[in-house]
């Protein structure tokens, strides 16, 4: 669920796999290759990692864009034409692999229709963020139905919940669930519904709430505009919400203006000051906020004045150290004019860690079965899984559903085009590849080491 009506209805929650050490197929250990192609990159780049948080330079400055989730300026996506290269192997068993393909793909063919009347319904009943009680009820009472163990007002939060099944969401965690039962493999699958992503932070929340415990891999996505069915998989930015409130002295301003102290002077004293910043910032940081108002009539000197501001940088390290320096234009302004200053830190989102294993295996599927272009170019929006990418392996792919022009996210036309059936038929495809993702991570022993090592390897990478 999202705070943001025009997305929210889309979104697929957080989707969690728990993997049993039970050995069901072999396969043979093999060097990784990247799979996934910068769009301007050439193909001798094809045995390097895969990896969305390699360093941003200056010297290379197509390594993060600036707007939606994929890179919409026009540019080549690179498509998968000739069968790709092996990133990691596959399952021996070709044609068990095939079998539960086919049960998958059966499974979500049946919901089509289920799981598009869901999506109207609660595009219907747009709701903001921690607010979204509409789509609550109607989710939890759709996973019961399906046979799933249902937590409602999950860990003290009124929206969110927790849907389970366990063999001895909506759409992904379904299917999945289906290809256990039917090829009786033991597993657990958890879909959570974590309210107030933008702007309210919920799955940092229920991650500070042990939400995530025991969580092996997590998988979710999220619509943008772009090139027909097209998928990102690239990073996104860290980002700090910050509050700051002026608190001065009001005076009558014709009668005795020296006795007040302007506290909407130092809000625009304030404003300044980062639009100065901002020419020694680096071309992947982004500053921006705005005045709240001021509640105090023209004659009088405003004694209050309050500002929102939101500072992103393409690690959550870089974010801190401009943060700190956004933080001290805000007290610069009250110093400069005897202001009180208040600061309130919102929770922070980390930038977002996408599983180089993961993103291959889900990249062969929705490439190969669906001719889907996929690219790995980071971009200027942030998000709280990120936090959750931090602790646990994480996958959360970004494709394109069909809009119109200057009608990305967030928008009013943006919530037209994701009713389509468009739109539905691009969310089902990505569906499936993540279905057919989480069902490896929980049947294939080594698959699952592979995903566990190339979380530690990028970790441990992001820290030297």
């Amino acid at each position: 669920m999202s705070s943001h009506a025009p997305d929210h209805h889309i979104i697929l929650g957080c989707l969690f796999f728990k993997w049993w050490p039970r050995f069901r197929w072999t396969s043979a250990p093999s060097a990784p290759k990247r799979f996934i192609k910068h769009s301007d990159k050439k193909c001798d780049d094809q045995d390097k990692p895969f990896s969305s948080h390699s360093s941003t330079t200056d010297a290379d400055p197509v390594s993060i864009r600036f707007e939606s989730c994929c890179d919409f300026s026009g540019g080549r996506l690179a498509r998968v034409v000739d069968a790709p290269p092996k990133y990691i192997d596959h399952p021996s068993s070709l044609q068990f692999t095939s079998a539960v393909v086919s049960t998958i793909d059966s499974k979500l063919d049946t919901l089509d229709d289920d799981l598009r009347t869901l999506s109207l319904n609660i595009h219907d009943h747009p709701e903001v963020m921690f607010e979204e009680h509409y789509a609550h009820d109607t989710l939890c009472d759709y996973m019961e139905r399906h046979g799933f163990v249902v937590t409602r007002h999950y860990l003290g939060l009124e929206t969110a919940w927790k849907a389970e099944f366990t063999h001895v969401g909506w759409g992904v965690a379904i299917a999945v669930k289906s290809a256990l039962q039917t090829y009786d493999i033991p597993g657990r699958i958890i879909l959570l519904g974590t309210p107030g992503e933008e702007g309210g932070a919920g799955k940092a929340i229920m991650l500070e709430r042990n939400g995530y415990k025991d969580v092996d891999v997590c998988l979710m996505c999220h619509p943008s505009p772009g090139p027909t069915d097209s998928v990102s998989l690239g990073s996104c930015l860290a980002m700090q919400s910050i509050e700051a409130e002026f608190f001065g002295q009001p005076a009558h301003a014709g009668n005795a203006p020296w006795d007040g102290t302007n506290a909407l002077d130092a809000a625009f004293l304030a404003y300044s000051s980062i639009s100065v910043l901002r020419q020694q910032i680096k071309p992947d940081h982004r500053v921006h906020g705005v005045i709240q108002g001021c509640r105090s009539p023209a004659n009088v000197i405003p004694d209050h004045a309050h500002m929102r501001w939101v500072v992103r940088a393409p690690t959550k390290d870089q974010l801190a150290v401009l943060r700190d320096r956004v933080t001290a234009c805000f007290e610069g302004a009250a110093l400069a004019t005897s202001c009180r200053l208040k600061v309130i830190m919102g929770i922070p989102y980390h930038d977002l860690r996408q599983n180089s294993i993961l993103a291959t295996c889900f990249s062969h599927a929705v490439s190969t079965r669906f001719g889907m272009d996929i690219c790995d170019r980071g971009f200027g929006a942030s998000t709280d899984f990120g936090n959750v990418s931090y602790e646990v392996p994480s996958l959360h792919p970004a494709y394109a559903i069909p809009t119109v022009t200057n009608g990305g996210n967030h928008t009013p036309a943006f919530a037209d085009s994701a009713r389509s059936t468009e739109a539905h038929k691009a969310t089902m495809s990505v569906t499936k590849g993540l279905a057919w993702t989480g069902f490896r991570v929980i049947a294939d022993d080594q698959f699952y080491d592979q995903v566990k090592e190339a979380h530690t390897n990028d970790w441990t990478a992001d820290r030297l």
